[in-house]
């Protein structure tokens, strides 16, 4: 009996007729395309962007993108029921829906700006940032009523986001570590640390240099590689070959 009432509501629909009662099974599957199509746009901007490794990456584009896709299709749509006739909402079309909604999407910037810190050099927290947004896209659909839309939408970035994790790709499949040594400054020992460099595979983001009067210099550098090293093996080469005099190693991620 509880099933049967599931699946046909009182006014005689069934639940997937009460689903697609604003939008055909044709207008859904065309959000459905435009959303997917919006991930595949951010895909593309976020790979250039962690290519040349920036702090959002292709994880924070394809949410981003999507998110946007989301609240421009809500936008656009999720108000039929207010300007159609509608036996539930007929009456109130003189409102303005949106007005609210406008809020979110403003708003929620606030909350995910609370969540983005820079540590060590790293920019931290974009793509949690991102998925706040794209939440707040994707209640407001829900809240319009476009059950299926909201739905896909969770499916599609939750589903990205557990095979990007899995396996990465661009910036994210390099490990980032932060370096600051003291050495001697000669000609040997940045030879020794370049070629080092190739030998690790390493990309140079960021750098500082510092030139003291006792004839050393600091060197405080962010690298990447897509080696997995280890801090032993890596205070073992400062210390045992560069003949560092002091030397500080972080593992960004």
């Amino acid at each position: 009996m509880l099933m049967q009432a599931f699946v046909n509501l009182p006014n005689g629909q069934t639940l997937l007729e009460y689903l697609l009662a604003q939008f055909s099974l044709t207008q859904t599957l065309d959000f459905f395309l435009r959303l997917v199509l919006a991930c595949l746009c951010g895909a593309a901007i976020g790979f250039e962007r962690s290519r040349r490794f920036k702090g959002a990456g292709i994880r924070t584009h394809i949410i981003v993108c999507c998110g946007a896709a989301l609240i421009m299709v809500v936008s656009k749509y999720g108000f039929a029921d207010l300007i159609y006739e509608s036996e539930l909402f007929n009456g109130v079309r003189a409102v303005d829906a949106a007005r609210l909604a406008a809020q979110v999407v403003s708003g929620i910037s606030f909350l995910g700006a609370g969540v983005i810190f820079k540590n060590n050099g790293a920019v931290k927290g974009l793509t949690t940032a991102a998925g706040l947004w794209v939440t707040a896209g994707i209640g407001l659909a829900v809240g319009a009523g476009m059950y299926t839309v909201g739905i896909f939408c969770t499916v599609l970035v939750a589903v990205l986001q557990v095979m990007m994790h899995r396996f990465k790709i661009g910036a994210d499949s390099y490990n980032a570590y932060e370096i600051q040594f003291r050495v001697e400054d000669t000609e040997e020992a940045r030879g020794l640390f370049a070629e080092q460099m190739k030998e690790w595979d390493a990309t140079v983001t960021e750098s500082k240099i510092e030139r003291l009067d006792d004839g050393t210099v600091i060197y405080d550098i962010t690298m990447r590689t897509t080696k997995t090293l280890s801090l032993e093996n890596m205070m073992e080469f400062f210390y045992g070959k560069l003949n560092a005099k002091s030397v500080g190693l972080n593992n960004l991620h």
